[in-house]
């Protein structure tokens, strides 16, 4: 009987001081989404990043915000119809498909003056100012887009992109990464600067893009920057990224395993600086 209730003693002491778990919000586009829909990258990954940060984490649990194929604009349109509710860490990770869907970056100054929806630092000052209404101690954490090789849909080819490695609408993706990095220095957040990061620069993001060489007719295996000239044709061409190809990314554009796991790595390397890893 003594060494039961001294069991008991001893639990309830070290449950009253276990930390109290953490909510973190993370706000994205299909990167983010994809964390809970594994099925819909053809179960070419097991686990997005937020996962594999709350596996190493229990005082943490997420929930994901993350949007299929929207820009900043659209989840700072749609921002007080979200859901989103007080949390104690905020990632905001956008602006690939700001880029690609030829938005303007803007400048700096469309942030600092609240200028609205109208350009890429105006979306993220809507956001942000939402953020603080919910929790204005809450810690943010802001991404960068990574950089991306030619992207073709898994379940439908005619869905496709080119890379970054060249303009859209007369924009570089590196502008809207650009835009992310100068916003984290005005507000002194933390930034998870996955553009420029040696892990995933271009030519780490496929292996090679299985296209037809144009003289002979024959697939041949391009590694980058070989398949950038190569034209591709959704109508009679193979999918040009097979399982081999995959490094990281399995699409040219949305992470692999190893990819999310770079990523969950660098968000791992921030909560480690602090004893809870939660708290500014």
């Amino acid at each position: 009987m003594r060494k039961t209730f001294i069991f008991i003693a001893v639990l309830i002491i070290t449950s009253s001081f276990s930390a109290p778990q953490k909510t973190w919000i993370a706000i994205g586009d299909s990167i983010t989404y994809l964390n809970d829909h594994t099925d819909e990258t053809g179960n070419r990954i097991t686990k997005g990043y937020m996962t594999r940060v709350t596996e190493k984490l229990n005082d943490l649990k997420y929930i994901n915000q993350g949007h299929n194929g929207w820009t900043a604009g659209g989840i700072a349109k749609e921002i007080d119809n979200l859901g989103l509710t007080n949390a104690d860490i905020y990632s905001v990770f956008l602006g690939t498909n700001d880029w690609w869907s030829g938005r303007s970056a803007g400048t700096i100054d469309d942030y600092i003056n609240n200028t609205g929806n109208d350009t890429f630092f105006g979306s993220y000052r809507l956001i942000i100012n939402k953020l603080r209404t919910l929790n204005k101690e809450a810690r943010i954490i802001l991404v960068t887009p990574m950089q991306r090789v030619n992207f073709v849909y898994l379940f439908d080819k005619k869905n496709n992109a080119w890379g970054s490695y060249k303009e859209k609408n007369g924009q570089k993706l590196s502008q809207f990464a650009g835009a992310v990095l100068e916003i984290s220095k005005l507000e002194k957040f933390e930034v998870v600067d996955l553009y420029n990061n040696k892990n995933l620069q271009l030519k780490n993001l496929v292996h090679f893009e299985r296209l037809k060489d144009p003289k002979s007719g024959e697939y041949k295996k391009y590694k980058y920057p070989g398949f950038i000239d190569i034209p591709f044709n959704p109508h009679t061409d193979e999918y040009p990224y097979p399982a081999e190809a995959v490094e990281m990314t399995y699409d040219g554009l949305h992470p692999s395993d190893k990819g999310y796991e770079v990523i969950a790595n660098l968000f791992l390397k921030y909560f480690d600086n602090n004893p809870s890893g939660l708290t500014n």
